[in-house]
């Protein structure tokens, strides 16, 4: 089964158009429209004048009538199409995700050997193990228990490369729908049937299980209020027009109620949210709710750990500092011979650098030779060849192995170099032959490319970055400094991080977290984004609220900046709403009352012809910003690093003022149409 990353579609192409309006007719159900309370209460207004209209009860011209009650129901068809086009940006990469998860079988093992059994894949349960082998597809999530493989996770991620799948440690995790491109591995389910992380992230895209956000809520609390505090305002007009003596027609009423209900914003606000995952998604970051979106839009502290974070995770040997009476030569080529057998990252730079400085001719360690592996216990690795034994590894390790050593003058110098390399934010690696110490490696971690201007541009957006290290603390200090974070943890613990997140919680921040080792799940289930790397564990995948498909730590940087545009989009279009309805005040209010009292006609500054096109404009106005500003809360309101009051500042002259003055022009030239078509 080969994988096709969906295409990207323009917003208004006919791939999404096509299903979106047919999507509009299909949120009419009151079931689905009453989730949106405002533009259910226009859709029962439309109703109520479309029953009055088909019963003949025409108060003003029958006309006038038709169209008021065909851009009322437009106005809840865009609504309903603005949510519908969201939701259909998904649907290609859903259908994608849907293709790759289809017709799965798994190699079912039975008992303790290797004997397995052909299955379909909805028939595992958590804790059956499956076999899979080369060119097979993973039947289900899971975790390694036995071999390891080489995995194709385009399904997954859209990207090529194979990742390494082996048990334990911190690359065990597998996800139905990726394949097997080499060797062997034994998966132990971890998910029972529909559960899966292909099935979370299907309904996740189609916006099936998307629940609103806090911010959401209140802002949808906001919007009920003003329109039961907008609808007792209009069902008491009726009692004033009689006392003043005159009346006022239902259709006329209903406008009003309709002009006056932040329609726009109500209309758009769940369309901003579900585009608001949908780039996380096509960021490659699967957000598990949209609580987690909206909260790193919030985000005052960044948790990052050094290795393959702020650093690009290999330590390189950049110098060889021999002890006096040893040449650098010697110590390069003691160094040389120790690493020869050393498939690291940190053994491979050793080798590289003695060829290079040093000239060092090519070799193979004879057959006779004896490597002795680094271990935790013992903290160093070595050779024995040609007679002679190498060891390095760490200074004290070095140091408590070599008899007689510690209080040389060796040692001590041994030691002075090791604090310069220390205080540089070096790792140093001691290296001894045969009882000699001969000198010290010095290995850099490499910071990543642009770490400290993506700090600084953290930095200029309030945010505060926190480097966590297992480093001693001079170490970790000169490193902070190198890459511009604001602060660093060092010799941290799982307990250390999870107790720094809670102070930081207590102070009434809002803390982000990057992880992927099991020892991060707490701290990834404490911190209020917990972004974890779809290459770590099963238990830092469950523990985090975002999942990042790329497995780059760097990400939750841009992580942020999306929260942050999500933020603004909902602030900037809420903005434009309520003073896009003020605007519209000034359009239908003089217009209703002005029978009443002619005075109001002061206020019809937009100079409308009568009070049928007022009317009738500000409606078909009402009704066409929404799909006008459908492009904007897709796309979202583009983010720039600058503080609150700045963004503020910026909100309102563009959309507050682009709110005013956009319905004066827009009603203006609608009542002109209108008025030269006849219509009204």
């Amino acid at each position: 089964m080969s994988y096709h990353p969906p295409k990207r579609l323009s917003v208004f192409s006919w791939e999404l158009m096509g299903p979106a309006i047919v999507g509009s007719f299909r949120k009419l159900d009151p079931r689905q429209l009453v989730r949106n309370p405002v533009m259910f209460a226009t859709a029962i207004v439309a109703l109520l004048l479309t029953v009055l209209l088909a019963s003949g009860h025409v108060a003003a011209s029958i006309g006038f009538q038709v169209q008021l009650v065909l851009w009322l129901w437009l106005t809840v068809l865009f609504g309903n199409f603005a949510e519908a086009l969201a939701e259909g940006r998904g649907k290609a990469q859903a259908d994608s995700l849907r293709d790759t998860k289809a017709q799965l079988w798994a190699k079912q093992l039975i008992g303790v050997g290797d004997v397995w059994d052909r299955v379909p894949a909805t028939r595992l349960m958590a804790g059956d193990r499956v076999l899979v082998e080369t060119n097979d597809l993973i039947p289900a999530d899971g975790e390694v228990v036995e071999g390891v493989a080489s995995v194709n996770e385009a399904a997954i991620t859209g990207e090529s490369a194979p990742v390494i799948r082996e048990a334990g440690g911190d690359r065990s995790a597998v996800t139905a729908g990726t394949r097997v491109i080499s060797d062997w591995i034994k998966v132990r389910v971890s998910q029972e049937p529909g559960q899966g992380f292909l099935d979370r992230m299907i309904a996740l895209v189609e916006g099936a299980q998307r629940q609103k956000t806090p911010n959401e809520i209140a802002l949808t609390i906001l919007l009920v209020g003003l329109t039961i505090i907008f609808l007792i305002a209009v069902s008491t007009i009726p009692s004033f027009a009689a006392y003043a003596g005159g009346s006022i027609a239902v259709p006329l009423l209903a406008a009003l109620l309709i002009t006056l209900i932040p329609t726009t914003i109500a209309a758009l606000l769940s369309a901003i949210g579900i585009a608001g995952m949908d780039r996380l998604v096509r960021f490659n970051v699967l957000a598990k709710s949209g609580r987690a979106v909206e909260a790193a839009g919030d985000i005052d502290v960044i948790l990052l750990d050094k290795t393959g974070t702020v650093t690009i995770g290999d330590r390189r040997a950049t110098e060889f500092r021999p002890v006096s009476g040893v040449s650098a030569t010697e110590l390069a080529e003691a160094a040389y011979l120790a690493s020869l057998a050393d498939e690291t990252p940190e053994g491979r730079s050793i080798v590289a650098l003695a060829r290079e400085r040093y000239g060092l001719p090519e070799r193979q360690l004879p057959q006779e030779a004896k490597f002795d592996p680094f271990t935790a216990q013992t903290r160093l690795s070595g050779v024995e060849v040609d007679g002679s034994r190498i060891r390095k590894g760490a200074v004290d390790a070095i140091l408590a192995h070599t008899p007689g050593a510690a209080d040389s003058a060796a040692a001590a110098e041994l030691r002075r170099i090791t604090e310069e390399i220390a205080r540089s934010g070096g790792t140093p690696l001691a290296v001894e032959r045969d009882g000699r110490l001969l000198g010290i490696l010095h290995l850099k971690d490499i910071l990543k490319a642009g770490m400290r201007e993506r700090f600084a541009e953290l930095r200029r957006m309030g945010i505060r970055t926190v480097m966590i290290t297992g480093d001693n603390p001079m170490t970790a200090a000169a490193i902070a400094a190198e890459a511009g974070v604001d602060d660093f943890l060092a010799e941290a613990t799982p307990e250390d991080k999870l107790a720094l997140i809670r102070r930081e919680q207590i102070g009434g921040r809002l803390v982000a977290m990057c992880g992927d080792g099991t020892n991060d799940a707490p701290a990834l289930a404490q911190a209020d984004v917990g972004l974890t790397m779809n290459t770590g564990t099963q238990a830092a995948r469950e523990a985090g609220n975002m999942v990042d498909l790329d497995s780059d730590p760097t990400k939750l940087i841009e992580v942020v900046g999306l929260g942050k545009q999500l933020l603004m989009t909902r602030g900037a279009l809420t903005t434009f709403s309520v003073a896009n309805d003020v605007a519209k005040y000034f359009a239908i209010i003089p217009a209703i009352f002005v029978i009443l009292y002619p005075s109001l006609g002061i206020f019809n500054v937009m100079g409308l012809e009568s009070s049928q096109s007022a009317i009738l404009s500000a409606i078909i106005f009402n009704a066409l910003i929404i799909p006008a500003l459908v492009p904007l809360a897709l796309k979202g309101v583009r983010y720039r690093p600058a503080p609150a009051a700045q963004i503020l500042r910026r909100n309102l002259a563009i959309y507050g003022v682009g709110g005013i003055v956009a319905p004066f022009i827009g009603i203006k030239l609608i009542d002109i149409a209108v008025n030269g078509l006849g219509l009204a």
